[in-house]
């Protein structure tokens, strides 16, 4: 049994943003040498998600708009009246509702086992922010 854990680091630049981490969890998983198995990535924040569809740029600035819309950063919110990090954040936090923190993706082969036009995204709901993380666990066969 092998298992490995691993972290993906990165900055945003947006108040919401999507980008893509597809290469960067392929990366982990060729260097892990797990042939057969499971990778699961977790968000370890609340603000910001991890999510599995479609990379394409109309799609991702359509899904940018669909959050703000759904969610208005300036909405009447009791979390912003007393933020706990000085951040004016509910909205972000109200997003996650709708949105999963972790994924899980089977490997086969030593191949992430995604659909023909699925990515993996990290979903920034509360920036920019200069540092977050997504933790790779990886566990199955080598």
């Amino acid at each position: 049994m092998l298992a490995n854990i691993d972290a993906i680091e990165l900055a945003t630049t947006a108040p919401i943003q999507i980008i893509d981490i597809t290469d960067q969890v392929r990366e982990r998983l060729r260097v892990s040498g797990l042939r057969n198995g499971l990778v699961t990535l977790i968000s370890r924040h609340t603000t910001a998600r991890v999510n599995l569809n479609e990379r394409e740029e109309r799609l991702q600035q359509d899904m940018v708009t669909f959050l703000k819309r759904l969610v208005p950063r300036d909405g009447n919110y009791g979390h912003n009246i007393a933020p706990v990090d000085d951040r004016d954040n509910a909205h972000a936090h109200l997003l996650g509702l709708f949105a999963n923190a972790s994924e899980s993706i089977p490997v086969g082969d030593g191949e992430l086992l995604l659909g023909e036009w699925q990515s993996v995204f990290f979903v920034e709901l509360d920036g920019p922010r200069p540092k977050r993380q997504v933790t790779v666990q990886l566990l199955g066969e080598g």
